[in-house]
């Protein structure tokens, strides 16, 4: 979990360089999206990585409430029945709440 949370840190640091560059080189140019060419493609491209943004801190939140799960000896415990998340889920989905039984039969949860 160290690993993919090191990762994903770095993946939302390279994120933030992207669209800042988007930003940046946006500012430099047309100030109207909606007339500019390039519009279109600038808000589509700034849209995108905003939301991958989005999804890599969703990531990063349950890695650390995984991470708290574990210092409170409750990781790999299912949140639905109590049971046992298997190891090759966990190994997986680091951050899974639930086992597949509740995974597959329960809203759509990690």
């Amino acid at each position: 979990m160290a690993a993919d949370r090191t990762d994903t840190l770095a993946r939302a640091a390279a994120l933030r360089r992207d669209y800042d560059g988007i930003v940046a080189a946006n500012a430099l140019i047309a100030v109207d999206d909606e007339h500019d060419p390039e519009g279109g493609t600038t808000a589509f491209e700034r849209a995108h990585v905003a939301a991958l943004m989005a999804q890599t801190r969703e990531h990063l939140e349950e890695l650390d409430r995984a991470l708290e799960r574990l210092e409170q000896g409750r990781y790999g415990q299912c949140e639905g029945c109590g049971g046992t998340i298997p190891p090759e889920r966990l190994q997986i989905r680091p951050a899974a709440t639930t086992c597949v039984r509740c995974a597959r039969s329960g809203p759509r949860r990690a």
